[in-house]
């Protein structure tokens, strides 16, 4: 620590011809509604120019902490052109104990709206276009992905919502409420009203979306995804692609056994690249 030279003991191994100074990483921070600064990561290859035209994939949670570590399957995207940004919004605890407690209970909206400034700081600031810009969510992340969907369709390309937690409020309902309802628990379930997607989904224009649900999954029951698909299908109002993927053997976290999880993220590339108009 005294003279803040560091030694490389170790590098994950990553085949093919990477070299990491190919690629260069930021944190850029933007300004939320209420005047909080939202850290947001973000990486590209050496040369990309911030000219509004580049294809952007913004990944958020919101549930707890997003490291930005390394990631060796995003260079398959980098390697395309894309850039990659992670929106670390309150109700993950990122930036300590109280980033966290401002984005649950009834400041859960902070979570939604943190990974809004996100997308239009990154549009307003030339580094992509809502016809380019791509949202991708797991879990908690899906329930951020089904709130924006509503709250802001007109700011994306493309949403990915793996096993999203959609319907908080039978959920609450059912795990949440426990024994005897109090005032307490009335303005939870009001506030969560106003925000849960399932129960939100109107007769408007709704970007491409892509989602996942599983089974046997014990965390997000499958009926839940696809209730709010069958929803969606309903009552939007435009021709964009809305495709439900059903995993008959995997669990929440995915199947199990590495080439079936390559298998799933080549899925959801291919369905964020052929939007991209990529082919290669």
């Amino acid at each position: 620590m005294d003279t803040r030279e560091k030694e490389l003991v170790k590098r994950e191994e990553v085949s093919g011809d990477f070299d990491p100074t190919d690629y260069v990483s930021e944190r850029l921070y933007a300004p939320a509604p209420d005047g909080v600064r939202v850290p947001i990561s973000i990486v590209y290859r050496q040369g990309t120019e911030r000219s509004g035209a580049n294809h952007l994939v913004l990944y958020g949670y919101g549930s707890e902490t997003v490291d930005a570590a390394f990631d060796h399957k995003v260079l398959s995207l980098l390697d395309r052109g894309f850039i990659y940004a992670i929106a670390h919004v309150r109700g993950g605890d990122e930036m300590g104990s109280q980033w966290e407690e401002d984005g649950r209970g009834l400041k859960k909206r902070n979570t939604f709206t943190d990974f809004i400034a996100a997308a239009e700081f990154l549009i307003g600031e030339s580094y992509t276009n809502p016809d380019r810009l791509f949202a991708h969510g797991v879990s908690s992340g899906g329930l951020l992905m089904g709130a924006v969907a509503n709250m802001r369709p007109d700011l994306f390309k493309g949403i990915v919502a793996q096993v999203p937690s959609v319907d908080v409020l039978t959920f609450f309902m059912s795990e949440g409420a426990g024994s005897g309802w109090d005032d307490e628990k009335e303005a939870l379930y009001r506030y969560m009203l106003t925000y849960s997607p399932y129960q939100n989904v109107e007769a408007k224009n709704y970007p491409n979306m892509l989602v996942t649900s599983a089974v046997h999954d014990t965390q997000v029951p499958y009926w839940a995804p696809a209730k709010w698909v069958a929803k969606l299908r309903a009552l939007k109002t435009d021709d964009n692609v809305l495709l439900l993927q059903m995993n008959m053997e995997g669990e929440h976290g995915g199947s199990s056994g590495r080439l079936q999880r390559w298998k799933e993220v080549a899925f959801l590339y291919a369905f964020i690249l052929d939007l991209a108009g990529i082919a290669e």
